[in-house]
């Protein structure tokens, strides 16, 4: 990036310069992979995994180790998974150099069909087998040649709660009687479905059963976030008031996407002195670019769970949804009725948990639809 760069990154991962703190998870996550201890990273989503998994590959890689990266959110089946896999192999190996064109031949021997989007030029692998069983050997295949490329690998397989999901039940041990048998290869195993991650990890009769050292991900700690905020600022030569950063902070309450989608859009306006004014302005302003669509929910959400997001909203966060006084205050009805509007929020992810020692506390995952509703309602 250059100094006519906006230094605040919304979508994926820039380099370490413009990276926020994080530094006890990537010491923690670099000591584990060095020591051959797999990893289970859980956030809820768009608290910055992706981007931390890169920071940690940037640091791995300088170790010579190779770094590989698969998102498999969109993935509904095995074969998804397995040309996902294929695929980020392929991206990660050029053709041109040595394991690139021996994972090519070693590819070429399932009779994959190539192809290339035509506008974007990213390449597309499919395999088109008619039994399950073809894709379970080539998934332990395409594990096993990397594994016996004699380097050391680092597999992050972001979204890994999908497979829970997949019509082959059997997926889960599958893969966990695969990676018992590599030498060469650690794993990241990275979700934001925080309770279907606990399970598959956490549950005796589950393959991956404490099969990993468990990392949970929360928001960056305020200083360490306005530090990096007011250092971006003016290595610009740009100056934001301590008033400005701390209404950023507690606006987004330091949600990793919604500060730095915030920090960019002001920054953006490249006003030399950033005020409070300007960064509610700017907040102002992404709510009403929203508006049209959050209106939509009403329609989309039944009148309970309607009621309920808004309550939760008003609340900012609530932990007792069943409680009386909280029911009869938001007219959301019997405690039933809330347990299972809460239920469907949670699984539409229109709200999120969060937990602490004491207790579990629910929070409208939208950071602008929450203070959307506050405002509206």
């Amino acid at each position: 990036m250059n100094n006519n760069t906006n230094p605040f990154v919304t979508v994926g991962y820039a380099s370490r310069k413009y990276f926020c703190d994080r530094e006890s998870e990537l010491e923690i996550m670099q000591r584990n992979i060095q020591n051959e201890i797999n990893i289970t990273l859980i956030s809820n989503r768009r608290l910055g995994k992706s981007a931390l998994i890169y920071r940690l590959f940037e640091t791995l890689e300088q170790e010579n180790y190779v770094c590989i990266y698969a998102d498999i959110y969109d993935s509904l089946r095995l074969k998804d998974f397995t040309e996902t896999l294929a695929l980020a192999i392929f991206n990660r190996f050029p053709e041109k150099k040595p394991l690139g064109k021996r994972f090519l031949t070693f590819l070429k021997s399932f009779r994959p069909v190539i192809t290339y989007d035509a506008l974007t030029g990213e390449p597309e692998i499919h395999f088109e087998f008619s039994h399950q069983k073809e894709y379970e050997h080539t998934l332990r295949s395409i594990f096993q040649f990397l594994d016996n490329q004699q380097v050391k690998v680092v597999l992050a397989i972001d979204e890994f709660q999908q497979i829970a999901s997949y019509p082959e039940t059997n997926t889960e041990a599958l893969l966990r009687t695969i990676i018992q048998t590599l030498k060469n290869i650690q794993f990241i195993f990275s979700g934001s479905k925080k309770h279907l991650m606990a399970e598959m990890f956490n549950t005796a009769n589950r393959p991956f059963f404490s099969s990993t050292q468990m990392l949970g991900l929360s928001e960056i700690p305020k200083i360490k976030y306005a530090q990096f905020i007011r250092e971006k600022f003016e290595e610009r030569n740009y100056t934001i008031t301590d008033e400005a950063i701390d209404f950023v902070l507690s606006w987004t309450f330091a949600h990793t996407y919604y500060t730095q989608l915030i920090c960019n859009n002001v920054f953006a306006r490249r006003e030399k002195n950033v005020t409070v004014e300007i960064v509610k302005h700017v907040c102002d302003e992404q709510l009403s670019l929203q508006q049209v669509s959050y209106m939509q929910y009403h329609n989309l959400l039944s009148p309970v769970q309607w009621r309920l997001l808004i309550a939760i909203a008003k609340e900012v966060q609530v932990s007792e949804i069943q409680a009386q006084n909280f029911l009869r205050k938001y007219k959301i009805g019997g405690a039933s009725s809330a347990k299972k509007a809460l239920e469907a929020l949670l699984e539409k992810e229109m709200i999120c948990s969060i937990e602490t020692p004491d207790k579990t506390f629910y929070r409208v995952y939208n950071v602008f639809l929450l203070r959307w509703l506050e405002r509206r309602f």
